[in-house]
């Protein structure tokens, strides 16, 4: 009796895709930019920074050491506090949006790699099955030889 095996199985399935390159290769200025200021604002360099421009205007202005130019309770430091939120709050959503949509790629580059990996264990289990069957065979065949071998002729 011959062994069966599965055919041979072809890896016909396109590269892995690097998300990380195919969400920056069509990278806009302005995504760029919203990310670049996502980051700076969302650093502790930042808060540092803006923490001690915010102490040194109010020290100078409650202080008095020169003119006043926004007295207590420094409104023009509140307009300059609410233009910079209005300018960052939408680009943070814009780098939070490109976010998003890298994790999508990379949600969909995950399943089509575990699909593909689902199919090539199927034809390693199918293989192995079939080695598992093979195996029974030549047992069985070496206990009949062996058998054969017992018996007295005759």
């Amino acid at each position: 009796m011959q062994p069966h095996f599965p055919a041979p199985y072809e890896h016909d399935h396109p590269p892995v895709r690097n998300t990380n390159e195919v969400a920056t290769s069509s990278l806009t200025f302005g995504a760029w930019a919203a990310d670049r200021v996502a980051a700076l604002v969302g650093s502790w360099w930042f808060i540092g920074v803006q923490s001690l421009v915010l102490a040194v205007w109010a020290g100078l202005n409650v202080a008095a050491w020169v003119e006043h130019w926004d007295p207590y309770p420094f409104i023009l430091m509140n307009l300059f506090l609410s233009m910079q939120a209005a300018y960052t709050a939408p680009m943070i959503m814009m780098s939070q949006n490109r976010v998003a949509v890298l994790d999508r790629i990379r949600a969909q580059n995950d399943y089509e790699i575990n699909l593909k990996a689902e199919e090539e264990i199927r034809v390693v289990l199918e293989h192995l099955e079939a080695q598992n069957t093979v195996l029974r065979q030549l047992q069985q065949e070496l206990r009949e030889l062996k058998a054969q071998l017992g018996k007295p002729p005759g």
